[in-house]
């Protein structure tokens, strides 16, 4: 009979630790992991895409399920195939760093707006959506909370900024609440959209009376600008109605058209 407990030499075959046998099998898993991604990163199956897109993540407590999971969402939120809404859904859903980062990259911007606004973003990744090439992304950066005071700051600034974005910042540190020590930044961002060139009026007169003496008095100049300029073109244009009304046409025979004849 044969004796489970006999020796290699005696079983005749070479037996495998606990320990190497597990590591051959995590060694099959990785190698599994690795032609999954690869084969979803380049697939054309639509409808498989959608249902991994939208198929709930395992447990966390089953850590190697839970990573293997995340890692091939992320191919299939980088390719293409994946239909928009179920792109738009990740990057609306999902708090993972390396899923959001494939996402920010999209060409479709309504998805890069989505990641841009979700509010489980690295700050260096919000940062980033904040300066890109469409205005409605770099906007639901600059409204995350995650964004900097550095990248609020240069959005104040920025004059190619949404009016949405420069009221939500003209209302830090006054009606949005910020921390105490955040104040000063605060009154620094609304101080830049006050002499924001193109700063509507409507939201300059609202700094006019903000709370900091800087950023009233810039406000209150920023207004002062834009009437003058205001009365500028207007006088420019009474010169050139004027000067048009003095124009005297005259027909082939030398006759004022501009005169009804008789």
């Amino acid at each position: 009979m044969f004796d489970e407990g006999m020796s290699d030499e005696d079983g005749g075959e070479k037996s495998t630790t606990a320990d190497e046998q597990k590591e051959v099998q995590l060694e099959a898993v990785r190698e599994t992991l690795t032609q999954a991604y690869e084969r979803l990163r380049h697939s054309t199956d639509s409808v498989e895409l959608s249902r991994l897109a939208r198929e709930p993540l395992p447990d966390k407590a089953d850590a190697a399920a839970f990573s293997r999971a995340t890692s091939l969402l992320e191919a299939v939120g980088g390719n293409q195939a994946t239909p928009l809404e179920d792109r738009q859904y990740l990057a609306e859903t999902m708090p993972y760093p390396n899923i959001l980062v494939k996402l920010s990259e999209d060409p479709d911007p309504s998805v890069r707006r989505r990641v841009a606004a979700n509010e489980a973003d690295k700050s260096w990744l919000v940062g980033r959506l904040a300066k890109d090439s469409d205005q409605a992304v770099r906007t639901a950066a600059l409204l995350n909370p995650r964004t900097s005071w550095k990248i609020r700051l240069e959005g104040a600034e920025d004059p190619d900024s949404s009016v949405e974005a420069l009221k939500f910042l003209s209302r830090l540190g006054s009606e949005i609440n910020v921390k105490d020590t955040e104040t000063v930044l605060a009154s620094m961002v609304r101080l830049a959209v006050a002499v924001n060139p193109t700063s509507p009026e409507e939201l300059a007169r609202h700094l006019a009376a903000d709370a900091s003496p800087e950023v009233a008095h810039a406000a209150r100049k920023r207004i002062g600008m834009l009437a003058a300029s205001a009365k500028s073109q207007e006088g420019a244009s009474n010169d050139g109605w004027n000067g048009n009304r003095g124009t005297i046409k005259t027909g082939p025979q030398g006759r004022d058209q501009s005169m009804p004849q008789e």
